[in-house]
């Protein structure tokens, strides 16, 4: 029979990480082990669910209770079998990160509880995945630190999270990189994080352009569906939606936002969107529009880390850039066979992983 039990480590920041929505230091992750007592020598399937302060539907002090109910309802049924599918449905509306980690660990169980999830070119090691170097906000010397040693370490594409300084300064700091770095050497992604009031929104991205960015994540807050949809038809930046997506379930809520809003991109956090199958939805209504959508892991340590990854490695994403460069956050992250080089994202399935 199938037991689920569950585990917490509190992930500590090598440096406070700011957004527009303030600043975190220590980031709570709950995993989910799946095993059969009746085979002990099998090792669990393991899925992380780490909800976001300020952003995740799931998020909040009744989060351990949820956690605790979830495995008491699993072991409760008797499962002598359980596949990824079935996770959605078991843990319920309203709870995207608990579904990605049920989903996650009954992945792993399915693989031998080798964090082995599925079989693509990444996932077997022979492939890395292109990603963006993330630069946090933070005090002008600081921004600039961290833009000098992604340049240093080879990466194609940065983002920049904005909105945290004054504009003039963030706007200098652009001119900076591009000072060194054009637009065929370099990609540029920025992310205001929603921090941009509708009314003054063209404006700055007026001043933005100047740049040749990639793209600008959500400049407006979350909900404003009409001032978001006015910002896409007249941004001089391609605009990308990412808080926008968070909570929308039904899949006619999803084509709803899209058909009004027609951003250019989506970026898909599976933490945030409920999981593997959650994500795989909004990649099809995406393509089915013609928009551009890049994969990106939300602060998860390595074992949620690994399962985004590995369902990017399921699309055919050539050398564009996807937001998988967290893991090195923490002091205290989970041990994994997960390493960047040039830029670049690679998984060693022989490698040792840590239990968390």
């Amino acid at each position: 029979m199938l037991q689920l039990s569950a585990s917490q480590r509190d992930l500590r920041f090598n440096f406070p990480a700011r957004t527009s929505r303030g600043a975190l230091a220590v980031h709570t992750a709950w995993y989910l082990h799946l095993h059969d007592a009746a085979k002990p020598a099998q090792p669990a399937g393991v899925g992380e669910a780490a909800p976001l302060a300020g952003l995740s539907p799931d998020h909040g002090p009744g989060f351990a209770a949820e956690v605790a109910a979830l495995c008491a309802r699993f072991n409760a049924a008797a499962y002598t079998d359980f596949v990824a599918a079935d996770a959605p449905a078991l843990v319920g509306p309203g709870r995207p990160s608990l579904a990605f980690a049920l989903e996650t660990a009954a992945l792993d169980w399915a693989g031998g509880g080798r964090r082995q999830l599925y079989a693509n070119a990444f996932a077997a090691g022979q492939a890395g995945l292109p990603i963006n170097g993330l630069v946090w906000m933070g005090d002008a010397a600081f921004m600039r630190q961290q833009i000098e040693e992604k340049l240093a370490a080879g990466y194609r594409c940065l983002k920049l999270k904005i909105g945290g300084l004054d504009f003039a300064t963030e706007l200098a700091i652009l001119a900076e990189i591009r000072a060194v770095a054009g637009p065929a050497q370099l990609v540029l992604r920025v992310d205001a994080n929603g921090a941009f009031a509708p009314a003054e929104a063209l404006g700055k991205l007026a001043q933005l352009a100047r740049f040749a960015l990639h793209s600008i994540e959500q400049p407006v807050a979350a909900g404003q569906w009409g001032a978001l949809a006015e910002v896409c038809r007249h941004s001089p930046v391609p605009v990308a939606l990412d808080e926008e997506l968070i909570g929308l379930e039904a899949p006619a809520q999803q084509e709803a936002l899209l058909d009004a809003v027609r951003p250019a991109y989506l970026v898909l956090k599976p933490t945030l969107l409920g999981g593997h199958a959650a994500t795989r939805r909004w990649v099809a209504h995406a393509e089915a529009r013609g928009l551009g959508w890049w994969m990106t892991s939300a602060l998860e340590s390595n074992i949620g880390l690994n399962a985004v990854a590995q369902l990017t490695g399921e699309f055919a994403v050539g050398d564009f850039a996807q937001g998988l460069g967290t893991g090195q956050l923490y002091h205290n992250n989970v041990g994994a066979p997960l390493h960047i080089a040039a830029g670049h994202l690679h998984y060693d399935p022989t490698g040792p992983w840590e239990m968390p």
